[in-house]
């Protein structure tokens, strides 16, 4: 049993009333909590960090919220046990409730998110062997080291001689919904390495229709001793997964998502549109917990990271070692046994308005969707303008955000001006390859790869 878990009733109702009588002019604007007890859900990442924090710096309990913790085996369980009630909303996959919504896969579920979770976070690894062949097309910087980002051109050559030999190139990533399949797809690509397309017109959605790198599923906790098992060469995850790999020396980070698309969304909170509709307090309660955790974890220069690591080294969240987590969370990154760079931005879960749900991220995640056959036919921008306001609701969390400030608990200058803010970042020009985003013209974009589809173009 959790320890902060309680029924609320006789007792529990009493301590309820006082909670909520105690909490400060803007929180009770917000009024209490429909529904006070709260199971949601994580995967073993240390991109749950906000959830584990509000629990355990008791902000949840201060928002009247007795909240139970449980991890999941993979993101297929998690979406399915949110969408059937079993679970009350969970840490998803940024690109996770807008799939849903539409379906992609055959896998529908009307989830809605407020709240992103963090940016950054991921990395793609390669197996010893690969790192071994890929070395000699590496720039070197004039300490000898690599040089980064390592673009998939340097990969290219390794691909190339498996299938010249008759053989697969395989590599993992976590779920087809992840940001991790889109930012591999986008780092393969860019490097001209084809990534494969989904088909599902033709019932096919394993996504490697065309593919020189065939993609495959596995759960994140799984892939350094899959790569390690032979089955797959290389994966993209978040943490700890890719430094497990270095502790192991079995395998050699060689890009991180930051490289890919600097300060990506990468996970959100996700509850169904029906429970946000009839938990409105709750949610905005949920929201103002997670809230104050991801401030804690930023605040001060990382400076309570530490205490993080150890709180999710925790066998209930993450259970990994310490020094596994703490290589990336702390603001460091190892890609080679001794090689430490420093990673400020590794992990970002406050700063640079990493909480603000935007369209525009929304819509990037629809974009290589789009490209990668997992939506089949060309839609209008008007369609993607208006399944990213459907999904992802920054009123929410502007309504959370605003209530921290009116009670004194943080300040206005933390959060975005809420007077100029539309749900649009400025035009991203910093991809890997160079490639101009506008989140206004999502088929201009989608028009401009070499490699994928564009048009009216079908898989």
């Amino acid at each position: 049993m959790n320890g902060n878990r309680r029924t609320v009733s006789g007792i529990g109702a009493l301590l309820l009333a006082g909670l909520v009588s105690a909490l400060p002019a803007g929180a009770e604007e917000i009024g209490p909590a429909e529904k006070p007890d709260l199971k949601l859900g994580f995967i073993k990442l240390t991109d749950m960090a906000p959830l584990a924090i509000a629990k355990e710096k008791h902000f949840f309990f201060d928002e009247g919220l007795f909240v139970d913790l449980e991890a999941q085996s993979n993101w297929r369980v998690l979406q399915n046990r949110v969408a059937r009630g079993a679970l009350d909303g969970a840490h998803m996959l940024a690109g996770q409730p807008i799939g849903a919504s539409i379906g992609v896969g055959g896998n529908s579920s009307d989830i809605v998110t407020a709240f992103s979770m963090d940016l950054n976070g991921n990395a793609i690894t390669v197996s010893n062997d690969v790192w071994e062949a890929m070395r000699p097309h590496v720039p070197k910087r004039e300490d000898g080291k690599p040089a980064h980002p390592i673009s998939a051109e340097a990969l290219a050559p390794v691909v190339e001689s498996s299938l010249d030999e008759g053989e697969s190139f395989d590599m993992g990533m976590v779920y087809p919904l992840s940001t991790h399949n889109y930012e591999i797809r986008y780092w393969l690509a860019a490097g001209g390495l084809h990534p494969g397309f989904y088909e599902p017109l033709e019932g096919d959605n394993s996504g490697r229709s065309g593919a020189d790198v065939r993609l495959s599923v596995t759960p994140p906790p799984q892939m350094p001793s899959t790569m390690e098992a032979g089955t797959i060469q290389g994966y993209c995850v978040g943490e700890p997964w890719n430094q497990q790999a270095v502790a192991k020396g079995i395998g050699v980070p060689v890009v991180t998502n930051h490289d890919i698309w600097p300060h990506n969304p990468e996970k959100v909170f996700g509850v169904t549109r029906e429970w946000a509709e009839e938990n409105p307090n709750t949610h905005l309660r949920v929201l103002r917990a997670l809230i104050r955790a991801a401030h804690w974890l930023d605040e001060n220069g990382n400076a309570n990271r530490e205490e993080a690591v150890e709180i999710l080294s925790g066998s209930r969240y993450v259970g990994a070692d310490e020094e596994v987590i703490a290589n990336s969370m702390t603001g460091t990154f190892e890609y080679e046994p001794g090689d430490v760079r420093e990673e400020p931005d590794f992990n970002v879960f406050f700063r640079h308005n990493a909480n603000y749900p935007y369209y525009s991220d929304a819509i990037w995640f629809m974009t290589q969707m789009r490209r990668w056959g997992q939506i089949s036919e060309r839609k209008p921008d008007d369609w993607y303008m208006k399944k990213a306001r459907e999904v992802y609701k920054p009123a929410i969390y502007e309504k959370a955000a605003r209530s921290l400030v009116a009670d004194g608990t943080l300040e206005a200058s933390d959060f975005p001006d809420f007077e100029e803010i539309d749900g649009f970042k400025p035009v991203q020009d910093d991809f890997i390859d160079g490639r101009a985003y506008n989140g206004r013209e999502p088929n201009a974009y989608i028009n401009s790869f070499d490699i994928g589809l564009s048009g009216d173009e079908t898989p």
